[in-house]
Parts: C-alpha cells; sequence; structure tokens
C-alpha cells in the first residue's frame, strides 16, 4: 500500500506486515525537511495510529548519505532576506508539531538513524521510542554556525545527557558517532548498517523489541564520556565567556579545539543556546522546550547573524560569516532575553506534557 501523505513526493508511506514504513526521499537535498514532506509524515502517523493492522513505524531516509541533513534552510533564507517570514514561521509551527507528536507517539516508532543525522534529522527521529544508530552516523545539532539556535526539541534531551555533554554538543555543534549518541541520550541500540535490511524485513512480521534484540550489537566506545574531566569543567561556567577562557586553559587538545570552534560561531546564537539549554533543563517536558523553541527560532528571524550564516555556510560557501555584534562580550543580557519573550496569540501551545 502506497501513501504519499499530502500529495508530497519527498515522502514514501507504505505498510509492510505489521509495520508502516516512512521513507524520506530527497537524496538529492540530504532529505532535507520541506514544509510539504513535514506535513506528509504527519498525515501518515495520524492514518496509522488509527490502523490496528499497524504495530510499528519505521523512519529511514533514501540515498546512501543519511537520514536527515535538517530543515530546508535555503528557503529559510530566502524568506529572511525577501522580508517575507510567515512560511517559515508555518514550518516551524508545523515541525515543531510533528517533533512532539513522535515524541508521544503511542506505537513503536523506530528511527533508523544511518548516516547524516543532523538538526531537523534529529527532531523526526531523537524523540522516538526506538533509535537506531550504526558505525556510519553522524549525529549533530550544528545551528549556531549559521547563526541560529537548536531547535526541534533537541536541546531537551541535551539538557539530559551526562553533565556537560550537552552543552558541548549545543554550543559546538559537534557530530557525534553511534557510541556518543546513546551516551548522551539521543539513540538506544547500535545496529551495523549491514543488518538494516534485515531489521527493516524482521519488522513487518515481528514486534520492534524482539527484532532489536536479534540484531542489535554492543555499541563502540563513547569518545566523549572519556573526555568529561575538561568537558564538565569548562562548560560549567556561567557565561560563554568564562566557557572560552576556561577552555583556553585546559590542557586537552579537545579543549583547545572546543573553543577554536567557538570562536567562529555566531556570538549571539552561543549566547542563546547557553541560555535556551538551561532553561530547558527546568521546562520539564518536551512540549514546553518545543514551545521555547518557538519564541527563540522566530526571534532569530530579525537578527541578522541568521541570514549571514546561511549565506556563508550553504549560499556562498565562503565559510566567513560576518557576524554582528562579533564578540560574546557584545552581546547584551537585553539581546538574550529578547529571544524568549511571548508571542501571545501567536504562541505555539502544544497542550500535553
Amino acid at each position: 500500500m502506497e501513501r504519499t501523505g499530502a500529495g508530497d513526493p519527498h515522502v514514501a508511506a507504505r505498510v509492510e506486515g505489521r509495520a508502516a514504513r516512512l521513507t524520506l526521499n530527497r537524496p538529492e537535498a540530504l532529505n532535507a525537511l520541506t514544509h510539504g514532506m513535514v506535513l506528509a509524515l504527519a498525515e501518515a502517523l495520524d492514518a496509522w495510529e488509527r490502523d490496528p493492522a499497524v504495530e510499528t513505524v519505521v523512519l529511514d531516509g533514501a540515498g546512501e548519505r543519511g537520514l536527515c541533513a535538517g530543515g530546508d534552510i535555503r528557503a529559510i533564507h530566502r524568506d529572511a532576506v525577501a522580508g517575507t517570514t510567515e512560511a517559515t514561521r508555518a514550518f516551524w509551527r508545523d515541525e515543531y508539531r510533528l517533533n512532539a507528536r513522535i515524541a508521544r507517539y503511542p506505537k513503536p516508532f523506530v528511527a533508523l538513524m544511518d548516516g547524516i543525522v543532523m538538526g531537523g534529522g534529529v527532531g523526526v527521529s531523537a524523540h522516538g521510542r526506538v533509535r537506531v544508530v550504526t558505525e556510519r552516523s553522524r549525529v549533530a545539532m550544528p545551528e549556531t554556525g549559521i547563526g541560529f539556535v537548536p531547535d526541534v526539541g533537541g536541546l531537551y534531551l541535551l539538557a539530559r545527557a551526562p553533565g556537560e555533554l550537552g552543552t558541548h554538543l549545543a554550543l559546538t555543534g559537534a557530530a557525534v558517532g553511534a557510541g556518543d549518541a546513546i551516551a548522551c541520550g539521543l539513540a538506544d541500540h547500535y545496529v551495523p548498517s549491514e543488518r538494516l535490511p534485515a531489521l527493516r524485513a524482521d519488522l513487518a512480521g515481528a514486534p520492534a523489541a524482539e527484532v532489536l534484540a536479534r540484531h542489535a550489537a554492543d555499541p563502540p566506545p563513547a569518545e566523549l564520556t572519556a573526555q568529561r574531566g575538561w568537558i564538565d569543567h569548562c562548560y560549567a561556567a556561567g557565561t560563554v565567556e568564562e566557557i572560552v577562557a576556561r577552555l583556553r586553559d585546559a590542557p586537552a587538545a579537545g579543549a583547545e579545539e572546543a573553543a577554536r570552534v567557538l570562536l567562529r560561531r555566531s556570538p549571539t546564537a552561543l549566547k542563546v543556546t547557553l541560555a535556551a539549554l538551561r532553561r530547558a533543563a527546568r521546562l520539564g517536558s518536551v512540549e514546553r522546550v518545543l514551545e521555547q523553541d518557538y519564541r527563540v527560532s522566530c526571534a532569530a528571524l530579525a537578527n541578522a547573524d541568521l541570514v549571514e550564516g546561511i549565506r556563508a555556510q550553504v549560499v556562498d560557501k565562503d565559510r566567513a560569516p560576518r557576524w554582528s555584534p562579533a564578540t560574546p562580550a557584545d552581546v547584551g543580557n537585553a539581546a538574550v532575553a529578547a529571544h524568549f519573550a511571548r508571542l501571545g496569540p501567536a504562541e505555539l501551545a502544544l497542550g500535553g506534557g
């Protein structure tokens, strides 16, 4: 049975035995999410929740490179440059609703996080009940590199990572492999990529827990866990400026590299991300964090850094963004606080949680 929810050609939806399968099918763009894809995914989940023949939902991505590289930031850039942000705001509203839907989905939602899984790709996978990584997985929330703040509920997950690992990942945007993804709470199971075809086939005939027990293997070591000493010390600081100072003073090579990375990121995005992450730790549910994400994302649309970051990294690809303000010390507390201002009737109200 084939269903292309909302008529979108970039989502293939079908039922195979006891399992329904969703495939992100935009490999030429590394399956980056469009608004139509988000609506198609939501439509399929609604239909399958009501279908007693469907016991499990499986999400994967077409092509060889990965599950999903994130949202369609070129479209966001075009809207921001044109000063017409309604389409982007509507996309985020539906995307964040989808993230919350996946987090609360009543049937096992199995995300095959093979290859690149970044930004919006984390949002449609890492909130699922069963999250599978492979030796090819590279999982990241890289938003500070484009003048943006990690969204799609990613900070809900990173705020719950051991120690300050989540702070390190949120600020630097570093990509992690299977072992660290599991250690940081972004995934649950390790399955070698060569076993994925058999895993998909077996899910059509058996419960997810039984199938995972058959195919899962011991994950590779978590490299970041071994570096908790300097990570926990440096990222426990109260400000971005102090974090950078501690990283520069730490003797570990990884700390020195992290400091260099942070100094290339958007200062505004870094400060807002740190504040959003620490607020997320207190908000208590993925719904409340996603509501915060919507406020922060809408505010970011008015920042020059978002347009400049996407230009430098994706459009012109000169990798030389000109951030404004240029340093963390130049970003005032009022500018950070403005990102969390409530939106009145435009609030994203998700309920639940």
